[in-house]
């Protein structure tokens, strides 16, 4: 068996440490002793994308904002789905992981990062949600462990009443967010019917061969009537 490498750590900006590590052709991203994302599974980051992506599909020129790169599965994901007109906002805390990116996972990442629909943030997914009423079609967040925050206190401000509010006005009529855990909470799947979204929660496996942990993803979508492409 090869052993694990750390290649290189991160301070989260109030919140614990990251640490990158590879094992031949697999990495994966700790923190403490819980991996919070692994190159070989990528199958529920995904489904966070294909979810989205399939409630605003035929909408022309739609803006997605996501929320964490990690190891940029969803991203690549919504890249995929989404036509040459499409704009994705990628908003990213911790510099060093958008460095990884570039750096020691570049052959994960596929250069995505260079696909001239992307634009990568370094700041606080938050903030752009504050200020973005209106802004958005779809909002992906895939923002620590899920609505309880893991690796910082301040990430529960994405998934109280508060948050649930800016992301709603955050959205375009019709528009969806979808949120990746790593599992079930009823408390989270409550908030999201209290604060006016129409509510999806779908199981969805760790491996994209169907394999592995069950994840969650909520599909909220907002109200109004979406815009399709060709409509006025």
């Amino acid at each position: 068996m090869i052993p694990w490498t750390v290649l290189d750590t991160a301070k989260i900006p109030g919140g614990g440490e990251l640490r990158l590590k590879q094992r031949g052709t697999e990495f994966s991203i700790m923190l403490g002793s819980n991996e919070l994302m692994n190159s070989r599974l990528s199958g529920s980051e995904e489904a966070l994308a294909k979810l989205a992506c399939d409630r605003i599909g035929g909408r022309s020129k739609p803006t997605i904002l996501i929320g964490g790169l990690g190891m940029g599965f969803t991203l690549r994901a919504a890249l995929a789905l989404l036509g040459r007109d499409a704009r994705i906002v990628v908003a990213e805390l911790v510099p060093e992981v958008i460095a990884w990116a570039r750096g020691p996972m570049a052959e994960v990442f596929g250069g995505c990062l260079d696909d001239p629909r992307v634009e990568i943030l370094e700041g606080d997914v938050g903030r752009l949600i504050r200020d973005g009423a209106g802004a958005y079609d779809a909002i992906l967040l895939d923002v620590d462990n899920g609505p309880e925050g893991l690796s910082r206190d301040a990430n529960d401000s994405l998934y109280n009443y508060a948050g649930l509010h800016a992301a709603k006005t955050a959205l375009k009529p019709g528009g969806v967010l979808t949120v990746w855990s790593q599992g079930p909470d009823k408390s989270f799947s409550r908030r999201l019917h209290e604060s006016g979204f129409v509510v999806d929660e779908v199981k969805v496996r760790a491996s994209t061969r169907g394999g592995g942990a069950r994840h969650v993803v909520w599909v909220a979508a907002s109200g109004g009537a979406p815009k399709a492409k060709g409509r006025r």
